[in-house]
């Protein structure tokens, strides 16, 4: 297990900062497209449980 971290340690000091760079700019970009699809899911599944609490007796 310590050798599987160390060989992962190694393969990310030998990635150079542009590649590191462009890695947070896609995961930035996905945790913004996660993040805005959740809020309109929210929005529908708010507005779905509230008509069905209106509609219980």
């Amino acid at each position: 297990m310590k050798r599987r971290l160390q060989k992962l340690v190694r393969g990310v000091r030998k990635q150079s900062g542009q590649s590191l760079v462009e890695y947070a700019l896609i995961l930035a970009l996905i945790a913004v497209v996660a993040i805005l699809v959740l809020q309109g899911l929210g929005n529908k599944v708010n507005n779905t449980l509230s008509s069905v609490n209106a509609n219980l007796p």
